[in-house]
């Protein structure tokens, strides 16, 4: 099996009137930046609440909620969005005055995913009034019927697209169902519900809430570390809303204002919290949060999140750690195995599906969408990944697409092609997730290759690397890279800068059988450079002179000493 990856050079259109220095300029045109005010990232300019449909009910109903005491159960989801999501619901909730707060996470092995008639089974034990859904709901129609059929109102509060039917909870907040006018569609889990939560708050202090039972009236913005880090983990693309709750949210925590479990979990990950940046928090944090609800417990990183003792979140966070790391096995066996049985087929790249569908019975679904990723990466196409579910003898599969196709659309589009095909699915344009029946899976894979056959061509197909062009010798340096740093934050659709050129090889090494360390040299330059290359050992040639490298800017910082180091995405001989 071959795969092709090309490095392709932004175009870029006139950026005179952007601010910042030329390159800082190049950079933001190339992400699509046409003015100084899309860059402007201060609190002040997010856009009111007042436009998401449902809002008016929903502030109501937890008004009420608080005025009535009624117990409260959040509902959570099973990923970094989920718990993030979960803890700011809980903390922010108990701050405006909230009588009794609990939360129930599903097990994804027991439960399923959602307000399920299962989990809300387990919920009514708590014999809450209301049951608010974060990061999920849009889906659970029969949920909601098994809690009002409890006497249980329901508030739900996601992100994800709707169904054919929406379920009928006593308020729903999601900007991305049918007639909502609010503009930040990108929203994660957990910025749904720090709207909400913001305008109740709203509706309090006009009320005379705070004053009447003299409550502290709470900022809201000191919830925004944990947004920042639920919306970086989801991948959500960071369109301005985005990046104006990522920033200031990650200034906090560059502060050190943010809960323990946060910089417990920068502790354990060797990251500086002071420098804190986004790539931290989607390639550090955002997996050892995920590990649990995994392997285990999402409830381990809630309350990880929720914990105000520093001591019990390190605790925390360091089993977190050790389940990432287990996670890491289990998902390098998963891809070995993913990419030996692709090496069996007699097919190039040309020939694979367009979608390409892998099971294998002893797979974990709990890491089946990770391991969709990473094959994606290795074959530049959408990915499914299967696992069975012993509890009801479906498949678990985990999808993850690329550029241009809209993953949860092309099951949409299937199921209606074939209604009784998939037995659930639900997601958005770069990832989702399915159930079907073992016996379906044949026929599956047929169409979900035709399906994706019609949207893309063979040349979508390339691992296209966009680079914002070549660097002059005196801008790779350590002042390069702190102003792009800062310049940030860089995420899904505001992508951190890429650059590209040829270098000569001075040196190389492997580390830990897998990663190359090099030494390079521009040419005209005097000084080599330091260069990591991790998990492409096999695309080098040892005796290679010349390199063409497609790169990020890094600082690496060892006792106090920073140096330079260029962070190789790709690399290929220099023709």
């Amino acid at each position: 099996m071959s795969t092709s990856t090309v490095i392709v050079r932004r175009s870029l259109p006139d950026f005179a009137d952007l601010p910042g220095s030329p390159l800082l300029q190049r950079i933001y045109a190339g992400r699509g930046i046409r003015s100084a005010e899309e860059l402007d990232l201060r609190l002040a300019l997010l856009p009111s609440p007042a436009t998401l449909k449902g809002i008016t009910e929903a502030v109501s109903l937890l008004e009420t909620a608080l005025r009535q005491r009624w117990r409260i159960t959040i509902v959570a989801d099973l990923d970094a969005d989920g718990a993030t999501s979960c803890a700011l619901a809980t903390r922010a909730l108990r701050a405006l005055g909230a009588a009794e707060v609990n939360y129930v996470v599903p097990n994804r092995f027991v439960h399923g995913y959602g307000l399920t008639p299962e989990i809300v089974a387990v919920a009514a034990g708590e014999q809450p009034n209301l049951l608010i859904t974060v990061d999920n709901g849009m889906s659970s129609t029969e949920g909601v019927k098994t809690a009002h059929a409890l006497g249980i109102r329901v508030l739900i509060t996601d992100h994800h697209l709707p169904g054919a039917t929406l379920p009928e909870a006593d308020a729903l907040v999601n900007p991305n169902q049918p007639g909502d006018t609010f503009p930040g569609k990108q929203l994660a889990g957990v910025g749904v519900i720090f709207y909400v939560l913001s305008a109740l708050r709203s509706r309090l202090r006009e009320s005379g809430w705070f004053a009447e039972r003299g409550l502290p009236d709470p900022n809201m913005a000191q919830f925004l570390d944990l947004v920042a880090v639920g919306t970086v983990a989801d991948v959500v693309p960071l369109a301005q809303i985005n990046r104006v709750l990522v920033d200031q949210g990650l200034r906090r925590i560059r502060e050190g204002r943010c809960v323990p479990g946060i910089a417990a979990l920068f502790t354990v990950a060797g990251r500086s919290m002071a420098r804190a940046t986004a790539g931290d928090v989607g390639f550090q944090l955002g997996p050892r949060l995920n590990a649990a609800g995994r392997l285990a417990d999402m409830s381990l990183s809630i309350e990880c999140l929720l914990c105000d003792d520093p001591a019990r979140a390190l605790q925390l966070a360091q089993e977190l750690n050790r389940l990432n790391g287990e996670r890491r096995v289990i998902e390098t066996d998963m891809k070995v195995q993913a990419l030996e049985s692709l090496d069996r087929l007699p097919l190039d790249d040309h020939e694979l599906p367009f979608g390409l569908c892998l099971f294998d019975p002893g797979w974990h679904q709990g890491v089946v969408g990770i391991l969709a990723g990473r094959i994606r990466e290795r074959v530049h196409r959408p990915v499914i990944a299967f696992a069975p579910d012993n509890s009801d003898g479906l498949l678990r599969g985990s999808a993850r697409s690329v550029p241009g196709l809209h993953i949860r659309d092309v099951l949409a589009a299937m199921d209606v092609r074939q209604p009784d095909l998939i037995a659930r699915f639900g997601g958005h344009a770069a990832a989702a997730g399915l159930s079907l029946l073992p016996a379906h899976l044949p026929a599956f894979q047929a169409a979900f290759d035709a399906e994706v056959r019609s949207q893309l061509r063979a040349e979508d197909l390339n691992g296209n690397l966009w680079s914002d062009g070549a660097l002059e010798s005196a801008e790779i340096s350590l002042e390069t890279a702190d102003e792009l740093r800062e310049a940030g934050p860089w995420g899904q659709g505001f992508l951190e800068p890429l650059f590209d050129g040829v270098f000569e090889v001075i040196s190389h090494r492997v580390m830990k059988e897998q990663h190359l360390k090099l030494s390079l040299r521009s040419p005209g330059a005097k000084p080599a450079l330091e260069a990591v290359a991790f998990n492409q050992v096999g695309d080098f040639t040892p005796g290679t002179a010349r390199l063409r490298v497609a790169y990020k800017l890094d600082v690496n910082e060892w006792r106090g000493e920073r140096r330079l180091q260029l962070m190789v995405a790709h690399l290929e001989p220099a023709v």
